[in-house]
């Protein structure tokens, strides 16, 4: 067994690390306090080709692995989980899909201009009734000679005010008591189709969430991603991909955490020396680094698996599971530390905390994700 990353990817994490450090820790707390998206951070992030960081150079990508996406996602969530999700989402959710099960043609029309950075990736799934039950999908999609009208409604979608076009599923049909699902590539420009960001979160609240509407929206039929009624399975496993994204984000988010909480108990003077120096203190941050260990090897494996092209959906959703409830652990911790400063805005923690929420939600719960290890090993 080999852990050592390679030169590629030790380069990713410099250059990756620099970035966030220079360019995206400095405005974060402002862009949180006023809900501001990093627009021009991720413009930044195109000019250095890492908005299509793990497809292939033909189609504007990077021609990096899966593990370096993963560090990719982890360095920024380690300064600002909002860019970090703004950015797992445009890759694993957005451009994945249509790598993954678009034509060609779909390839050099929609993924280039992703990995070009020259819009955002979005994926449509979640609906008002349709949270972890993903397959009761009810918005429709109905022939209508060589186009589909597509009626209905998708909530806590990421990135869709800066999308270009949106990959969404509908109920295309049904198949004795099971409905037939379509996955389609809609513009968000078309005639009948709204984008609201009007949510209120508890964090990352400089990234994107929206509702979106679509009411009587026509799209041609060539603007079918993957096979009529395949649209489910195909979106299964796009979340695979997704949840080592979510893993990397957790791990990044409970990084930033600690080494605050670690810098912290250094400075500050109790009792006549620093809380660094009592063991309960220490017993914190021991924990806190072998379980942020434990979990980005965790999501680094899930990720090798991907790139090695086995399976890996219980390895995702186990990295998944474990990173956002350990960041959530984490992240508790860390304001413990700070004691009352850690309630407050300006020492970071705080935001670390709120924004480490959506990680035990996001790309399926973490009672889906036990259900899913439940299933993939033999329950």
């Amino acid at each position: 067994m080999h852990f050592d990353l390679t030169e590629e990817q030790k380069m990713i994490r410099k250059m990756m690390r620099d970035f966030a450090e220079g360019e995206v820790a400095p405005g974060a707390d402002e862009r949180d306090r006023k809900k501001a998206f990093p627009l021009e951070v991720i413009k930044k992030m195109a000019e250095l080709n890492l908005m299509g960081l793990p497809f292939p150079e033909e189609y504007g990508g990077a021609g990096a692995d899966t593990i370096s996406f993963a560090i990719a996602v982890e360095e920024l969530s380690r300064v600002d989980a909002s860019v970090g999700i703004t950015y797992s989402a445009h890759i694993s959710l957005g451009c994945a899909p249509i790598y993954l099960f678009g034509t060609e043609e779909q390839k050099r029309k929609y993924l280039l201009p992703l990995c070009r950075g020259e819009t955002l990736g979005a994926f449509g799934l979640t609906e008002p009734n349709a949270g972890s039950d993903a397959g009761g999908t009810r918005t429709k999609a109905e022939r209508d000679g060589d186009e589909w009208v597509i009626n209905g409604t998708k909530c806590f979608i990421t990135n869709a005010s800066y999308a270009d076009f949106v990959s969404l599923t509908a109920v295309t049909g049904r198949q004795g008591d099971k409905r037939e699902i379509t996955a389609f590539i809609v513009p968000t420009d078309a005639e009948g189709f709204t984008v609201n960001a009007n949510y209120v979160k508890m964090g990352l609240h400089s990234s994107n969430t929206t509702e979106l509407v679509l009411e009587n929206v026509r799209v041609p039929r060539e603007n079918v991603l993957g096979k009529v009624g395949e649209g489910f399975k195909q979106f299964l496993v796009t979340l695979d991909g997704g949840r080592i994204g979510i893993g990397a984000m957790a791990v990044g988010i409970a990084q930033g955490a600690y080494e605050a909480a670690l810098r912290y108990a250094k400075e500050r003077m109790q009792f006549g020396r620093s809380l660094s120096k009592f063991q309960a203190i220490q017993h914190k941050l021991a924990d806190m680094a072998m379980n942020i260990e434990v979990a980005r090897n965790m999501v680094y494996k899930a990720a090798w698996l991907k790139d090695q092209g086995r399976r890996f959906t219980k390895e995702a959703s186990m990295c998944k599971l474990f990173a956002s409830e350990m960041a959530m652990r984490v992240c508790d911790q860390a304001v413990q530390i700070h004691g009352g400063w850690g309630y407050m805005h300006d020492f970071k923690v705080e935001r670390f905390f709120r924004d480490a929420k959506l990680t035990e939600i996001g790309e399926g719960t973490s009672e889906i994700q036990r259900n899913i290890i439940a299933r993939e090993i033999g329950c």
